[in-house]
């Protein structure tokens, strides 16, 4: 069979350095087409050509693996996947990462549930609930070396969710398109209460993508207070900026 995403191979070793095997290549068609099929039905996502779901979602979601640490073995939590991003392509080229996948969504998690059943993948855990009532179960609260954030939250916000489920010294990947910097100044206030500190603000630039990217990496160095998050809803509502 042809490959739907001959490029996706290239553009990943452009990027990162790391090449695709058959074997991942031919997940990442079926996944295309899944995603495809799944969209007639559901409103997963508005990006459905089959170039563009190479690029800005399985492409932008390995960008993480810019951060050279953000290697197996660890435990990662991505809150707010959505339809799987970028959670499973990490887990794809990566399998031995223990992987969360968190959406408050429910067809989003049973597509997630699909993929994972369909491509086999051992280690991943898809749980249907909301990041503010997670960060406070026993378990999940402070355990996870990386947590993974995309197109979630305004940064204020979404330290809020990431915080609280990052072990001391862990650290989480906030991707996030060209506003990211003013929403880097914005946090401060945020960071400062619940614990955490920027750690590095990296440019991404996807090929035939115009748009700026950008990876936020931010580190937990104090416990977050027991009372945070808030009760859901009220991060968004009222974010600590």
């Amino acid at each position: 069979m042809n490959s739907l995403n001959p490029s996706l191979s290239q553009d990943l070793q452009d990027l990162v350095g790391l090449s695709l095997t058959p074997k991942q290549r031919s997940a990442f068609d079926w996944y295309t087409r899944e995603l495809q099929g799944w969209n007639q039905k559901f409103n997963l996502t508005a990006i459905t050509d089959a170039k563009q779901i190479e690029v800005k979602h399985f492409l932008d979601s390995l960008s993480s693996l810019l951060i050279p640490e953000l290697r197996p073995p660890a435990r990662l939590i991505d809150i707010g996947t959505g339809a799987g991003f970028p959670g499973l392509p990490l887990k794809i080229v990566f399998p031995g990462f223990d992987l969360t996948l968190l959406e408050s969504v429910r067809k989003k998690v049973e597509f997630c549930r699909h993929i994972v059943d369909g491509l086999s993948l051992s280690g991943v855990e898809v749980i249907h609930a909301r990041a503010e009532d997670v960060g406070h179960e026993q378990g999940r609260r402070g355990t996870y070396d990386w947590v993974l954030a995309r197109a979630v939250a305004p940064l204020p916000t979404l330290v809020e969710y990431v915080l609280p489920l990052l072990k001391l010294g862990g650290r989480a990947v906030l991707q996030k398109g060209d506003r990211a910097p003013s929403e880097v100044q914005a946090s401060s206030r945020a960071l400062k209460i619940l614990g955490g500190e920027i750690e590095e603000l990296l440019v991404v630039e996807l090929p035939r993508v115009p748009e700026t990217r950008h990876l936020v990496i931010l580190r937990k160095c104090v416990e977050t207070p027991e009372n945070y998050p808030r009760r859901a809803g009220l991060p968004g509502k009222r974010p600590l900026a």
